[in-house]
């Protein structure tokens, strides 16, 4: 690659980074925070949210209510009236003392009425005929602070509609509060429930879910006696083969003259707390191809298995009787099998996106140390989200946020039908490693419409490592989502974030400490098998998960830990290209400010040049300290311009906006592909050009490096002679001659006036390109 054609690339390169639209763009935020803290410890938890008030009623139960019609029996529930919106408990079925303990809450903003209206009725009844109700006043109902004690519910009698009183009494707590209130997770949020049932009542609250604490389980394999082959041949070639879940490894084929096999090796398995599953192994005959036959087979309970969390822990094997297979017909059956079954607590199991890690903990809480800090998030409001789904003729969403970091996840609620939904949640996480991300996503709520997935809107990272400490940062971060279409822009969220640390000290020692635990370092997994236990990782989340409620869906658990970015992707691969040039860009820049200081471009500076040269050179002890003085200067004037707001995704630098329709369509294609035969086909032809010229590329490197091999090894005779005349001829005069007059010569030849040059390619390179490479080998 010409030296100007790497210019152009770096120069493109930094004005797409400058050049990104403001629309996906960060914008810096001035929410009405709560403000101060909450809490006796030290630290305690900032309040990062906007203060929402609440109206809080707590349906409890009610007693000796009336009985309707001839039966003399009563179906009831309860119903607040609130202007406009109101709130139904479920119903009871003949029962006269029903038990509810609801929690009903009504956003204070949005309130227009001055009474609040509790009915008592019965299903089946029409409105006119509900059997009593009760009325209060707003302004005379209290308000709560936590950490107040919760407010004492009180038995109200009844009245009909003309005001007289009736038999039976309805229990109620009615308080103002805001979302502080430990009710406002559980509460049914009348206002936006008005037409959601129960069932879906459930499904879009807010709920924390811990992660599954998992393991590395390893299975070694040494040997098995009394091994029988097909018709009691001791010449077979035997496997052992495991199984956890569905999760299935395979040792290899063992060949044998006698009964006793051998394999020793280690097969490693994902496995979760409390280890309910059973270890499948079995001993397996390779008769053909895709045919075998179950000699014998065992089934170990993970849960009895040991546990270790250092390699120095030594744990002995033992031997295992082996059940016949089905096809085994002999009466005496006593074959035997040789394993360790061990769970590994010093590693981290990652089941997430190696470079989006938001915890490096081992498996093992014994080597858990203390948090360095403390990490808050105040989920604000979302705005100008993009229609997931129409109502009325008109679009609206359902949108509720997912925050992961560490070993918990943290969902909000769901705001149904609207399109600028406020959550203003607040959440924490103690920090063990700030070099870290924490991942927040929106996603519409496909449940309600009883949807086949819950669809994402848009994805916000964060590095902790990127935050000031102790500083609140309130953004804007815009939704941007890449579809077949294109990218788009889905909205914006409104985060406040802060890390707090604890101890600086600890803070600065995570530096040097290792990035993963020392198990990483001292007995490494194969990277092709880590990439296989990730995904088998983030399975077991995603089904643990699945099983809560409200249950946090697979395809929420696959985008919030990455599991597609280890897929090809044409504008990925060409994003990552241009971060090397970026990378390599001060290299360049330097190169050419060479070639313009020996081309004389700037007489002044290349004077200046000369004179500093020649000061280095007479005296070698200022060299360092001038490397060292120089990036201590770069950084104290780059202090100026550092960054005031967390990195974000960045349009241009991923190549979303110029991408082609039919890259788009090949990223977002399942894998293996589903796509006809021509598209593939154009694939691979656009797939074979690339890799065409990066062969080429790579080829250019090796002849270089192959061309200064060939000056050792004599493949060229005579040039390797005028090599090893001119290292003979540069030994002398380097040992003769003054070093730094040499070094000084040296130094002016290179930097020598235009005048004294030629424009023809200099001998050392006409004599470096003639030397011979190893294509000559190639077929």
């Amino acid at each position: 690659m010409a030296r100007s054609e790497q210019a152009s690339y770096v120069r493109s390169f930094s004005a797409m980074s400058a050049s990104q639209s403001t629309d996906f763009m960060l914008k810096e935020t001035a929410p009405r925070l709560g403000g101060g803290f909450i809490g006796s410890d030290k630290l305690g938890a900032y309040d990062l949210v906007e203060k929402m008030s609440y109206l809080y009623v707590r349906v409890v139960k009610a007693r000796e209510l009336p009985g309707l019609g001839l039966g003399g029996g009563i179906d009831p529930y309860v119903e607040l009236r609130l202007g406009n919106y109101k709130g139904t408990t479920r119903h009871f079925e003949k029962n006269h003392s029903p038990e509810w303990n609801e929690v009903f809450a009504f956003s204070r903003e949005r309130i227009q009425a001055s009474h609040l209206e509790v009915w008592l009725g019965s299903k089946g009844l029409v409105e006119e005929e509900r059997v009593a109700y009760s009325r209060f006043d707003l302004t005379e109902i209290p308000t709560r602070v936590p950490p107040d004690s919760p407010l004492a519910p009180e038995w109200y009698r009844l009245v009909d509609r003309e005001g007289k009183r009736i038999s039976g009494e309805l229990m109620l707590a009615v308080w103002h509060g805001t979302q502080a209130d430990e009710c406002f997770p559980n509460a049914i949020h009348a206002e936006e429930t008005h037409a959601v049932d129960a069932r879906i009542n459930t499904l879009i609250k807010g709920k924390v879910y811990p992660s599954p604490r998992l393991w590395y389980t390893r299975l070694q394999v040494f040997s098995a006696q009394d091994i029988y082959a097909t018709n009691r041949s001791p010449h077979g070639q035997v496997f052992v083969k495991a199984r956890v879940g569905n999760q299935l490894l395979k040792t290899k084929v063992c060949r044998s003259t006698t009964l006793n096999y051998e394999w020793n090796e280690h097969l490693v398995f994902v496995c979760a707390e409390p280890f309910e599953e059973l270890l499948e192994i079995s001993v397996e005959e390779h008769i053909e191809v895709n045919k075998h036959k179950v000699i014998g087979h065992c089934h170990l309970p993970l849960r009895e298995c040991a546990r270790r969390t250092s390699h120095d822990h030594i744990i002995k094997p033992s031997w295992y009787d082996l059940k016949r297979g089905e096809e085994i017909k002999e009466e005496k059956f006593s074959a035997k099998i040789n394993l360790c079954v061990i769970h590994e607590g010093g590693y981290h199991v990652m089941a997430e996106s190696t470079h989006y890690s938001s915890d490096l903990r081992p498996s093992s809480k014994d080597l858990w140390r203390q948090p360095i800090g403390l990490l808050e998030l105040g989920v604000l409001r979302a705005e100008g989200l993009a229609p997931m789904r129409s109502k009325d003729n008109k679009g609206t969403c359902d949108a509720y946020c997912v925050a992961k970091y560490g070993d918990k996840w943290c969902r909000t609620r769901t705001i149904i039908d609207n399109l600028s939904p406020r959550f203003n949640e607040q959440y924490t996480w103690d920090v063990h490693d700030h070099s870290t991300v924490i991942t927040i996503c929106v996603y519409h709520n496909c449940l309600i419409e009883k949807g086949a997935k819950d669809l994402l809107i848009g994805k916000v990272r964060i590095r902790l490592s990127t935050l000031e400490t102790d500083r609140i940062y309130t953004h804007a971060y815009p939704l941007i989502s890449l579809h077949h279409s294109g990218v788009k822009k889905m909205g914006e969220l409104h985060l406040a974030v802060r890390f707090s640390s604890t101890s600086w000290s600890n803070l600065l020692y995570s530096y040097a400490k290792p990035h993963l635990p020392t198990m990483h370092y001292i007995q490494p997994i194969n990277l092709v098998h880590q990439e296989y236990l990730r995904e088998r990782a983030m399975e077991i989340v995603a089904h643990r998960m699945s099983r809560m409620e409200p249950p946090l869906r697979r395809e929420v658990v696959e985008e919030m830990c990455d599991m597609r970015s280890h897929l090809w992707s044409m504008r990925r691969s060409r994003a990552n290209f241009y971060r090397l040039i970026t990378v390599l860009s001060g290299c360049f820049r330097i190169v050419t400010w060479i070639n313009d200081i020996c081309c004389w471009k700037n007489p002044v500076t290349t004077s200046l040049v000369h004179i500093l040269f020649a000061m280095l050179v007479a005296f070698p002890n200022l060299i360092l300290p001038t490397c060292f003085l120089y990036m201590f200067l770069i950084c104290l004037w780059n202090f100026r311009f550092r960054p005031r707001y967390p990195p974000h995704m960045n349009t241009k630098i991923s190549f979303a906006e110029t991408i082609h329709h039919d890259e788009l369509a090949e990223e977002f294609d399942s894998f293996p592909t589903s796509q006809s035969p021509e598209i593939v086909k154009m694939r691979y032809d656009r797939l074979r050009s690339l890799a065409g010229r990066i062969q080429t590329i790579v080829g250019d490197f090796a002849t270089h490096g192959e061309r200064i091999h060939a000056l050792f090894t004599w493949r060229d005779p005579r040039a390797t002679a005028m090599f090893l005349c001119w290292c003979l001829c540069m030994a002398i005069v380097m040992y003769t001659g003054p070093f730094q007059l040499v070094v000084l010569c040296l130094g002016f030849y290179m930097m020598r006036h235009p005048r004294l040059r030629y424009r023809m390619p200099s001998p050392v390179m006409n004599y470096f390109r003639r030397l011979p490479s190893k294509t000559d080998y190639l077929i």
